[in-house]
């Protein structure tokens, strides 16, 4: 496992790497997924983009059209290659992908999770939640880290001087970003700033990250309910993590 002070592995304000050169990695959040049956679907194959999740992908592809972007690169699931597909498009590139996007392992993939469903009370499944801070269920935050910083390094390298867009999931996302900003890994998961289709962007200064920035292109198109920092509503999950 990489060390997770090793250089360029985190945000220092003003600091500088190998050269001076600025490269912006733009690292996205897929589209809303066609989910009928609301489960949590993890890293299941099958899951596209609902039509609403595709109208996204072209907003945030309209959003980026005039901006500098050099390379495409996606998590191998279907909703993430299918939210830069566009992307790539507008820009003449072909699209990338990075087995480190991916979303993070969940032991309850496949089951409905959501408010009001029950999952916390059956006594199968509190095996799992013993320890929120590893996290118990899943993949360990750690080494959400560690592939997640690897996958943006390889990013900054690919497109250096210029933009790149890494299509990911919400929890890898908030993850890193909790790290380079030095926060605590484990958090409430209604608290994340993730939204769908939502960009957050580091910008390195050489190798070193010197500054994170987070917007929400298509937000007028995402449920109120599946907005960042809504309260959760019986019968509709959000599917945290997705």
């Amino acid at each position: 496992m990489s060390d997770l002070n090793s250089p360029g592995s985190a945000a220092t304000s003003g600091s500088t790497g190998s050269g001076d050169e600025l490269t912006v990695v733009h690292l996205m959040r897929h589209g809303e997924v066609h989910n009928p049956e609301g489960v949590l679907y993890g890293r299941l194959p099958g899951y596209h983009l609902s039509e609403l999740g595709r109208q996204m992908a072209d907003r945030v592809a309209e959003h980026l059209a005039g901006r500098d972007i050099t390379h495409v690169v996606a998590s191998p699931l279907e909703r993430a290659q299918e939210t830069a597909e566009p992307i790539a498009k507008a820009h003449g590139l072909g699209l990338g992908s990075d087995g480190r996007l991916i979303e993070a392992e969940n032991a309850f993939q496949g089951k409905e999770f959501g408010v009001g469903d029950g999952a916390l009370r059956r006594p199968a499944n509190w095996k799992l939640l013993v320890n929120p801070f590893k996290p118990s269920w899943g993949e360990p935050y750690v080494d959400q880290v560690v592939r997640m910083m690897s996958a943006l390094d390889a990013a900054r390298d690919a497109a250096r001087g210029h933009e790149a867009v890494c299509v990911s999931h919400q929890l890898p996302i908030w993850i890193v970003r909790s790290h380079v900003e030095r926060r605590r890994l484990w958090h409430d998961p209604r608290r994340r700033q993730c939204t769908l289709a939502s960009l957050t962007t580091f910008t390195y200064r050489g190798d070193r990250i010197v500054s994170v920035g987070y917007s929400e292109p298509a937000l007028d198109l995402v449920p109120a309910h599946l907005r960042a920092g809504a309260k959760p509503v019986k019968g509709q999950a959000k599917a945290f993590g997705a």
